[in-house]
């Protein structure tokens, strides 16, 4: 039984491979076009998925999509009548995508791909929820996902046990978490659907004080967990501009203007609305675990990637254990979609798939890097013994080079896990700084991860007893423990957190050498983890687009496999 699960026209567009409830590969559009949150129909997904198992389109069992669009072509008719005439222009601008494509999902498959099978359309959240319960550790679990919207949907609350997921209350468009976010996001001069992390790594920088009543105030918490926005400051509902005038009297001051003059009120912001966001949250979660009090608790959808309230559910919540997917948005509703219809429509008799890697995207063979070396006429020496290899590249963290480190195959989701990583020694404040500027492009208040040796990770930070597995994944931040924050200065963010990765051989053997190695050598467990990319651009899938990021930045060294170039 062979399943590809897809998402695409909305965020980030992905497909996701199951063979007989084995996950097989996933990967994002983006990451092969270079077109960062790509959401046309992912041609180069799917095709990477059917190439993992060796077979045609036609040999897939079913086709499962992420949500339903019919459903959701109602609630888009239903806001537009509701605000008409205000509506108009986004109305007759979003109509035509509909009548023409996002209805005609099947059509699309048959047309472009000539696939003539089975579909399964699975509604939204259920992605979310499946994406994380079918690959997490437990049995059963309480199920909480939260995102900008899906058909309806923007937050729902369940329980799963077995093969059984069941969402027994949602909250509804516009009333919404994410969108609340995204909105504050946008007021603050950033991007919205793609620089909400820049939000959480601003709100360090501010207080929250001054703002946060009038802040908390935009949303009014239920006795049922429910939550409802003020909406009359947004205006999401009827025009492309995620807010109004009203939201900038209220604040007491216009919008920052994008790429301008950061003010110590802009920080402020930062810091009431990553505070506002916890706090409902929370009071949400401690209701679900009133009504369903399970030890375990599985948490999906793209708000589900603020780290900085991840760090906090077990001390802010009865929780015990939780568990995010390594991509809880859009993306991985592909592969939430295809586990969905195998073990909970289709009813197969295996309770779970567990994920076996994070490392679920393409690899590649050493010819093939070989031939990109040779295209740009590189100098690169072979080490082929791996611990010569590490022993080497340690070396070059030592004596404070930047390394990119491209190996096997590349990552589920959004961080760069090890395999599609920029490395650096964090012994140094000034590397954070030179990363900034000269490899990555970004903005300086921008924090940078630390990738720990797991079985040190409690001598660095103050984390909960029994740290998630999704720490693994890069989904938690923690606060370091203040006797360290002086020897890894790189990656202690100003309030004194840091994002970890932890890491352990089975789940990336090379990767953990190289950083033992290191401590070996220094005493330091942990080094400096970034996305190999620079600003605005997808992180490198191929040994070429690693190559042209090398070449293009102020990194000192690259690891292609067992290649090593120096610039």
């Amino acid at each position: 039984m062979i399943i590809l699960g897809v998402s695409f026209f909305y965020h980030d567009s992905a497909a996701a491979i199951i063979k007989d409830g084995n996950i097989i590969a996933a990967a994002q559009e983006e990451r092969f076009t270079r077109k960062k949150h790509d959401n046309r129909f992912p041609y180069h997904a799917v095709n990477y998925c059917l190439d993992s198992l060796g077979i045609a389109i036609n040999e897939v069992d079913y086709i499962a999509f992420y949500e339903k669009p019919i459903v959701k072509f109602e609630r888009i008719l239903v806001q537009h009548i509701t605000h008409f005439p205000k509506s108009a222009k986004v109305f007759f601008d979003t109509i035509p995508s509909w009548l023409l494509e996002k209805l005609r999902v099947k059509e699309i498959f048959k047309n472009e791909l000539h696939y003539h099978g089975e579909f399964i359309f699975v509604p939204h959240h259920l992605s979310h929820a499946a994406a994380s319960y079918l690959t997490s550790p437990y049995q059963e679990a309480a199920v909480y996902t939260l995102d900008g919207v899906g058909e309806w949907a923007t937050t729902t609350f369940g329980f799963a046990k077995g093969n059984q997921i069941t969402l027994e209350k949602q909250i509804n468009f516009p009333h919404s978490l994410g969108l609340f976010y995204s909105a504050m996001t946008a007021y603050l001069g950033f991007a919205v659907n793609n620089d909400e992390y820049k939000v959480m790594g601003l709100s360090a920088y501010g207080k929250s004080e001054p703002l946060y009543d009038k802040i908390r105030s935009l949303i009014k918490t239920n006795p049922d967990g429910s939550f409802e926005l003020a909406t009359k400051y947004f205006s999401y509902e009827y025009q492309e501009k995620m807010f109004n005038q009203k939201l900038c009297d209220f604040l007491g001051a216009p919008a920052r203007i994008m790429d301008g003059p950061m003010t110590p009120h802009y920080e402020n912001v930062a810091a009431a609305t990553q505070k506002v966001f916890e706090d409902v949250l929370f009071y949400s979660l401690n209701i679900l675990h009133k009504l369903h009090p399970s030890d375990n608790l599985v948490l999906s959808g793209g708000s589900a990637l603020n780290s900085l309230a991840n760090g906090k559910i077990s001390s802010q919540t009865p929780f015990k254990n939780f568990y995010i997917t390594p991509d809880p948005g859009d993306g991985g509703g592909s592969l939430g979609a295809a586990l969905y219809a195998y073990f909970c429509i289709l009813n197969k008799n295996a309770p779970h798939s567990l994920l076996p890697s994070a490392y679920l995207g393409p690899g590649f063979t050493r010819s093939e890097m070989k031939t990109a070396i040779d295209k740009y006429q590189l100098k690169a020496t072979l080490i082929s013994e791996s611990d010569k290899l590490v022993d080497k590249v340690s070396d070059l963290l030592v004596s404070q080079k930047v390394v990119g480190w491209f190996q096997g195959r590349m990552e589920w989701g959004p961080r760069a896990l090890g395999n599609r990583s920029i490395l650096a020694a964090a012994t140094e404040s000034k590397m954070q700084d030179t990363i900034n500027a000269k490899v990555k492009h970004r903005e300086m208040f921008r924090p940078f991860a630390p990738v720990i040796l797991r079985e040190k990770t409690h001598d660095y930070f103050e984390t909960d007893k029994n740290i998630s597995v999704s720490a693994d994944y890069m989904l938690l931040v923690y606060p370091f423990k203040k006797s360290v924050q002086s020897k890894v200065p790189a990656v202690v963010h100003v309030d004194g957190s840091g994002r970890l990765q932890t890491i352990d051989e089975k789940s990336n053997s090379l990767y953990y050498r190289l950083i033992k190695a290191y401590s070996q050598k220094t005493g330091v467990h942990l080094i400096l983890n970034t996305s190999f990319n620079v600003k605005g651009e997808p992180i490198v899938c191929t040994p070429e687009d690693a190559i042209k990021c090398f070449l293009h930045t102020e990194i000192d060294y690259l690891v292609l496999g067992n290649y090593l170039i120096k610039k």
